[in-house]
């Protein structure tokens, strides 16, 4: 479910990609004369940025050959979500009549009823905390590896050979990642896992924070977020979410252009779900939980 099949060597992305390894390389490279503040900010930007050009390669980009695509982004800077597996579950996401649903969207951050009233104390208090913003950025990262590894693993141990196939891909990648950092530049894995990867799982987590809610049509589960060249560069565009899902096969630098023309129909679609920008959204939810955790009881979800 690529979407549109792209035909065209999209040089854009060839050359974000290019750029991203560079930076990050260049970090690691020299951060024993660099100070931590600047590695910090530059390389969590930089290793979210890889996560979003992960996202633009699983659905076709940048070429239309599928091996040379994966190649680009095997090696890992975050550290924490094997390529194939992220491929396959956010295709899985992209079935839009199962958006939010807990039981069968795989990106969704709600639980059944049922189940969160069994979570309890300190889990409980976590979890609430990591349904603010803040608490998804700075404890998120580690509540989401937590949960998928713990998954992933349990689904590897019940004989789930295309899980295991894409944990055995997985782990070279990490590996030729920690051989540059540790082996070739000398920074210890610590260090880059504490100033690079993990603030950049958390730059990544601000993307999905708000991209979609529960509602009872599915029209109207999904957001636009209006957003600055800062974040719109980070997301590659992914921001105006609602475009991407019309068209998942579009290059990322098409996005603009097609959410300008389609502008009113799409906001008309999604009945307003509208952010002015992730200004708007770290002053509205920063300290304050976006939606119950609960998933609601709506009408749609009783039929299934």
């Amino acid at each position: 479910m690529a979407g549109d099949r792209i035909r065209e060597i999209e040089w854009p992305t060839i050359g974000l990609i290019a750029i991203t390894y560079l930076v990050v390389m260049a970090l690691v490279w020299f951060h024993a004369s660099l100070p931590w503040w600047l590695i910090l900010p530059v390389g969590a930007y930089f290793a979210a940025l890889h996560t979003s050009l992960q996202h633009e390669v699983l659905h076709g980009h940048p070429t239309g050959n599928r091996l040379l695509n994966d190649a680009m982004v095997y090696p890992t800077l975050t550290l924490w979500l094997p390529y194939h597996r992220y491929r396959q579950t956010h295709l899985t996401h992209h079935n839009d009549s199962n958006l939010t649903d807990p039981r069968l969207d795989p990106e969704s951050y709600y639980m059944l009823p049922e189940h969160w009233a069994e979570v309890t104390g300190l889990r409980r208090v976590l979890y609430e905390f990591n349904h603010t913003l803040a608490g998804r950025m700075l404890i998120g990262p580690a509540i989401s590896i937590i949960r998928f590894w713990t998954s992933e693993f349990r689904n590897i141990a019940n004989g789930d050979s295309e899980t295991l196939k894409a944990w055995a891909w997985f782990v070279p990648s990490v590996a030729l990642t920690l051989w540059f950092v540790v082996v070739i530049a000398g920074m210890p894995a610590w260090l880059y896992i504490l100033l690079i990867a993990y603030p950049g799982i958390s730059l990544a987590l601000v993307r999905s924070f708000c991209e979609h809610q529960a509602a009872e049509k599915i029209e109207h589960r999904t957001i636009i977020v209006e957003a600055s060249s800062f974040w719109s560069l980070l997301f590659l565009n992914n921001n105006l979410h609602v475009a991407h899902h019309a068209r998942p096969g579009l290059a990322w630098y098409k996005i603009p252009a097609f959410y300008r023309a389609e502008r009113e129909r799409l906001i008309a679609q999604n009945n307003g779900y509208l952010m002015r920008g992730y200004g708007e959204i770290f002053r509205r939810f920063f300290l304050r939980a976006k939606e119950p955790i609960a998933y609601p009881n709506l009408g749609w979800l009783k039929k299934l």
